[in-house]
């Protein structure tokens, strides 16, 4: 087989643990990733594919963090603090029984991230830093429960924003919703890339090449890096459980970034222009596919 895993018998018991005979079950999705895999494309192994009981616990854990996020949004607004927001989605995680992700995830001091104007991503909650009538901050919320992860984002205007502001958000997040219109089982990575980097630039704005989505159920981050500039075509196939995010951050200016920054997280763009971030958390489906954190 092509992971090297396991082979089964037609009558076996399948290894996702749905109780299912295998001819049942896996049987053709393995043989068609072999295929794939022999013709020389990129397929996830076995392992990186969510089984049902997977995806059980996957939602309950973004149902969370969805909530921790609609929290967020009831109460932001100009005077408060991205500290602020750092202590409700940490009450809001810990009241519902789950973990704040990214809290002492290679050593992030915080439980959310807050990337306010011209931050890329990463950005650490901090009580100096205010929230002011115009602003844009995205807030980055992932959630432990049960040892499942989910992982979405989601863009705030603070007060009234300028036009040019407002536009930038609006298109980061159609960009979003043109990834996910390319999906199609047994499409590609590649596929969303195009759809989202078409999008953006066509707007007159630009992706950040260095960070993306990635694989996410049973880890933080998993295997593949989803980028979201790119070639149709081209990837990691979508194959049925293939568990992930879409989150492209779009640059107003040039799509370099500036990593300089003395904490070591912060990311903000190169020309001091503003950038936006939405995700998504997904998963492949026989005919499609389940937005499951947003």
């Amino acid at each position: 087989m092509y992971d090297n895993g396991p082979v089964f018998g037609r009558n076996d018991e399948c290894w996702c643990g749905s109780g299912k005979k295998y001819k049942k079950c896996h049987l053709a999705i393995d043989e068609r990733l072999d295929e794939l895999w022999q013709a020389g494309e990129e397929v996830l192994p076995r392992d990186l594919l969510k089984t049902a009981e997977d995806l059980e616990g996957i939602r309950r854990s973004a149902a969370v963090n969805v909530g921790a996020l609609d929290y967020v949004g009831e109460r932001i607004a100009p005077g408060c603090t991205t500290a602020d927001i750092d202590r409700w989605v940490h009450e809001y995680t810990v009241e519902h029984g789950a973990i704040p992700a990214p809290l002492d995830y290679e050593g992030f001091p915080k439980s959310v991230c807050t990337s306010v104007n011209n931050v890329v991503c990463h950005g650490i909650p901090s009580e100096d830093e205010a929230l002011h009538e115009g602003d844009i901050v995205n807030v980055d919320c992932s959630t432990i429960l049960d040892g499942y992860y989910s992982d979405s984002s989601r863009m705030f205007c603070i007060g009234e924003v300028s036009a040019e502001r407002r536009r930038l958000v609006e298109v980061t997040r159609e960009c979003v919703e043109a990834g996910l219109a390319a999906i199609k089982p047994w499409g590609h990575v590649g596929d969303i890339a195009h759809a989202v980097q078409e999008h953006a630039e066509a707007a007159g704005f630009n992706v950040v090449r260095e960070f993306g989505g990635h694989g996410i159920g049973c880890e933080f981050h998993e295997d593949p890096f989803v980028g979201f500039v790119g070639e149709a075509g081209e990837g990691t196939v979508l194959a049925p459980g293939f568990c992930f995010t879409i989150e492209p951050m779009v640059n107003a200016g040039e799509p370099g970034i500036d990593m300089s920054d003395a904490n070591g997280w912060t990311v903000r763009t190169a020309d001091g222009s503003d950038s936006a971030q939405w995700e998504v958390q997904l998963v492949i489906t026989n005919d499609g596919y389940e937005r499951i954190s947003w």
